[in-house]
């Protein structure tokens, strides 16, 4: 990647809506070697995808918890099983492979405490395998990029 590489996908980072000619024009390319950069950059597998970024609160998910997960074994079979449940859980936004005490943090939103509640009752803790669970909750988000 070359400096105008780092441009498109900062670019694109901050708005993955821009046309091409938009994009062009901010990085100071013509839309041809423009549209071309960028297909490389995702056939490279550096630009992986286009979301778009929900307002959580909209949707009633105003609890948002971080969750850190320890396993009882490392076994492949323990963590197979594990990490296809965390894949499967809908309330599960990330879930990351962690060095240190915990193996796993997750990232969950919930429409209440109560919700959070149920989830961690009736869904995570009869997750086979989980050792231990703890958990903070957000109050606020001071930086998403």
């Amino acid at each position: 990647m070359d400096s105008k590489d780092v441009q498109i996908v900062r670019a694109l980072q901050a708005n993955g809506r821009l046309t091409n000619q938009e994009l062009s024009e901010r990085v100071n390319l013509s839309p041809s070697p423009c549209l071309r950069r960028v297909r490389l950059l995702e056939e490279a597998g550096i630009i992986k995808g286009y979301k778009a970024i929900i307002d959580s609160k909209a949707l009633g998910l105003s609890v948002t918890a971080f969750i850190r997960i320890k396993l009882e074994k490392h076994d492949d079979a323990t963590v197979k099983r594990v990490e296809g449940q965390m894949i499967a859980m809908t309330e599960v936004i990330d879930c990351w492979l962690m060095t240190g005490r915990w193996d796993y943090q997750l990232r969950v939103m919930a429409a209440d405490l109560e919700a959070y509640e149920g989830f961690v009752r009736g869904t995570l803790q009869k997750v086979n395998g989980i050792a231990s669970i703890d958990t903070s909750f957000a109050y606020g988000q001071v930086k998403r990029s």
